[in-house]
């Protein structure tokens, strides 16, 4: 990658929200297809959508994208930052801390910014997407997951449909089969093909499906973890649609079995969440992000790693006050945000780093996104343009897809939700 090459793209690549945002930047940042071209492009290789839920795992990521001259994500999710968020790092904030730390950090790799998870649960909550999600866009979005898979199959796919014409044609897309719940309600190639079968029908075609393949978000509890060989066949069902899937629930995944959904699957996007929080703060993982617990069922804080000790005393006791155990440590983002930030230098720094490590030793030693970059930025010099435009065709025939047939053929299906409760990220 030349820098005529770096500067063209910076002048063409650029979504038109985010030139209107940052007219001055060197950032690039741009739009989710290119990610996922770019991994296509390499080959059995995984881009790293790191979830931002503090300022430190977002720095950390940019500075180990740089180092392995790979593409990345950086992703919220609406559990995280949206209206009811448990993270200072917001749907709305997140592309000008994501654009400001790749000025400051001259960051030349491209980034796409993702609104992940934006979970629709009810018939009510399409409303409200409709005004919201342009918000998103106009807040430097670039990227985007419409996550209805908490509806029946029928209606995921009429929400999917009815929020189509709501994000930018440009934009990234991701669509969703299942909740991520681990064994419980596993995805099926049938529902798969149900939903992206009917998209097509009406001319969307996105660029990931996430499914239920065994993971679970948060602390993975067991070995249960990827279900590769559903992922595969679930992919393989839908070739002919050219979508790549999306890997949520990462986190707690052991390197090999990680390794396995790269070389094994089309999976171009991996979420990573929970580890890179629980990085950052400086707790002791296994060498795939596991946080480890002691006999007594606590985090391990190491010394002299993440925040400071005395702050970290302060974290539990704010957590046992407030019943938090486990997983549901991701709510002392939002109380803690300002006095991670109020640390001396040397600690912010550490922190970051240590995000930058991990998230570097996954790029290039499991997901084999190294040298990715150049990839993307050829992509957008191909297409002369920010809009790479879409990898599928019409295939189905729009009179098979009413919602009439639509709830008819959604009847048909034979499938197992799981248990119900509260599964966002």
């Amino acid at each position: 990658m030349t820098a005529t090459d770096f500067e063209k793209a910076l002048e063409i690549g650029r979504p038109p929200n985010i030139a209107k945002l940052f007219p001055n930047s060197k950032a690039l940042i741009i739009s989710g297809k290119f990610i996922d071209a770019a991994m296509l492009e390499k080959g059995k290789a995984i881009s790293i959508a790191a979830n931002g839920r503090n300022s430190f795992v977002i720095r950390g990521a940019l500075q180990a994208a740089q180092r392995a001259n790979s593409v990345i994500i950086i992703e919220i999710a609406k559990s995280e930052g949206g209206g009811n968020a448990y993270c200072a790092v917001n749907y709305w904030n997140i592309a000008r801390l994501v654009d400001d730390f790749c000025n400051e950090l001259n960051i030349t790799i491209p980034v796409a910014i993702h609104a992940d998870h934006y979970g629709i649960k009810k018939q009510e909550d399409i409303d409200e997407a409709k005004i919201e999600i342009p918000t998103l866009f106009e807040a430097g979005i670039t990227s985007i997951a419409i996550d209805a898979s908490h509806m029946p199959d029928d209606k995921n796919l009429l929400a999917n449909i009815e929020l189509y014409p709501f994000v930018p044609k440009w934009a990234g897309l991701e669509t969703e089969i299942g909740e991520i719940k681990g064994k419980l309600g596993l995805s099926t190639v049938a529902e798969a093909l149900f939903l992206i079968q009917g998209l097509n029908a009406h001319s969307i075609f996105p660029d990931w499906i996430a499914l239920n393949n065994g993971t679970t978000h948060g602390i993975e509890a067991s070995d249960q973890g990827i279900q590769v060989g559903l992922t595969t066949d679930v992919h393989e069902a839908l070739e002919k649609y050219n979508i790549s899937g999306a890997q949520h629930g990462t986190s707690g995944n052991n390197s090999d079995r990680l390794r396995e959904i790269a070389a094994k699957t089309r999976t171009t996007k991996a979420n990573v969440a929970t580890a890179l929080q629980m990085i950052s703060w400086g707790l002791e993982v296994n060498d795939y992000g596991n946080a480890i617990l002691d006999e007594n069922g606590s985090f391990i804080k190491i010394k002299d790693e993440g925040v400071t000790e005395e702050l970290w005393t302060e974290m539990v006791a704010h957590a046992e006050s407030a019943g938090l155990k486990g997983g549901n440590y991701k709510k002392l983002n939002l109380p803690f945000e300002n006095k991670l930030l109020g640390q001396p230098e040397e600690i912010r720094e550490r922190m970051a780093k240590r995000v930058e490590e991990f998230i570097y030793n996954m790029l290039v030693d499991i997901f084999n996104a190294k040298d990715t970059a150049p990839f993307a930025i050829e992509a957008i010099l191909k297409a002369g343009s920010y809009d790479l435009g879409s990898k599928g065709d019409r295939i189905e025939d729009p009179e098979d897809w009413t919602p009439e047939k639509i709830a008819e053929q959604a009847a048909l299906l034979s499938t197992d939700k799981g248990e119900e409760g509260d599964f966002d990220d």
